[in-house]
């Protein structure tokens, strides 16, 4: 079986502006005309190919980005959001109904948290929580209900690596589809190679790679993406997350250096992961052999790419963080934010942040110590030079 390569896959796609231009051309437009009332008429019910409608359900600008992404993932289709969160939910909502039930890894994102345990009750959808990596856990969970199964290919933000073959084989079992995001390894792995049915992004991350724009992506079969944006039914188009052309097309001039800058973030993360171990501080990092996700992620990824630029350090108690994340934003070595798939290191204590959506206690039953400090390694090119100033704020 040949390897899937994700950039070589993404350098075979062809784009070119309506004028010749080597960018595709930005379309500037929301509406589009039609030479014939029955092609518009056509187009409203999905009957029309290669005709534009209205810039909510397709513009040209997404298309481009969205086959791009599509090439780069393997799968069919995609289609592009104004936000990671506006693809997360779309392609959950697209999928169940009231009184459906979801499986979801209870290590993710604090908003995909909040959003499967807050605001999805009032559609009376139930949700169960289970740690990712206790598969028999997931199992037991499932119901005669059970619509989907939710996970992160690499878990936010305790980095724990989710067997997507195996949890792609509980999903087809049980007559549910297997929704993963693959925000923190776009490239290293490939999800939808692996047997998910749908792969989400939220593309501000090391996608686009300048945290310049907020957007995000979702991958799946065709048949799947035409019924997110169906006129009548379909989730996508009716609330309306739509992606602005103008940054569609900037990030999708960042997607084809994508290869390189996840191998920089790799090994630069590599790099500070070996030395916080010589240095006796807790790390957790799945490029380590010692890290109890490193022979899994192995056996799943695109190995030129590395094990991924997040790395998550346990400094014990908030106090401890806050003081060496000052200290290190005092020397240089990157920001205090949120965030994360930058050009220069960014780090934030993730109990206090971007998991503070999650309840302290159910902070504390998943592993999340509160002194623990997620670190987005930066494209530094003297990697070496930045650990010693860290070290200086230990």
């Amino acid at each position: 079986m040949k390897k899937f390569d994700p950039a070589t896959e993404l350098s075979k796609l062809e784009q070119f502006g309506e004028f010749g231009g080597v960018n595709p051309s930005i379309t500037d437009s929301a509406t589009f005309t039609f030479l014939e009332a029955g092609t518009m008429v056509d187009t409203f019910h999905g009957e029309a190919e290669g005709c534009f409608l209205y810039s909510r359900h397709w513009n040209p600008t997404n298309k481009y980005l969205s086959d791009a992404l599509a090439a780069m993932e393997g799968t069919p289709s995609a289609w592009v959001t104004g936000s990671g969160m506006g693809a997360i939910t779309s392609a959950i909502l697209q999928l169940c109904n009231s009184g459906d039930h979801i499986v979801s890894s209870v290590t993710t994102y604090g908003g995909t948290y909040a959003f499967l345990k807050n605001y999805l009750p009032k559609f009376n959808i139930d949700v169960t929580f289970v740690i990712p990596t206790d598969l028999d856990a997931m199992k037991k969970a499932i119901r005669p209900n059970t619509k989907v199964i939710y996970t992160e290919t690499i878990s936010n933000p305790l980095l724990q690596v989710s067997n997507i073959p195996e949890m792609a084989k509980i999903a087809k079992q049980a007559g549910a589809k297997l929704i993963v995001d693959n925000t923190f390894s776009p490239m290293m792995v490939s999800p939808y190679k692996l047997g998910a049915d749908i792969v989400v992004y939220s593309m501000t991350k090391f996608i686009n790679g300048k945290n310049d724009a907020v957007a995000g992506a979702i991958c799946g079969t065709e048949e799947y993406i035409n019924s997110l944006i169906d006129v009548n039914s379909g989730t996508a188009m009716l609330l309306g997350p739509v992606l602005d052309p103008l940054r569609s097309s900037n990030i999708l001039k960042n997607l084809y250096t994508l290869h390189i800058r996840m191998k920089q973030h790799s090994k630069n993360a590599m790099y500070l992961a070996e030395r916080f171990v010589e240095d006796n501080i807790k790390v957790i990092y799945p490029g380590l052999k010692t890290n109890k996700g490193h022979e899994l992620l192995k056996s799943m990824m695109n190995e030129e790419y590395g094990f991924g630029g997040l790395i998550a350090i346990d400094l014990d108690t908030k106090e401890n963080a806050y003081r060496f994340m000052e200290k290190m934003q005092q020397k240089g070595v990157g920001y205090l934010a949120v965030s994360l798939g930058y050009f220069k290191t960014l780090f934030s204590n993730s109990g206090s942040s971007t998991s503070s959506e999650i309840p302290e206690d159910v902070q504390r039953e998943m592993g999340m110590s509160p002194g623990l400090v997620r670190f987005s390694v930066g494209l530094d090119n003297d990697i070496e030079r930045t650990y010693q100033i860290i070290k200086s704020c230990y």
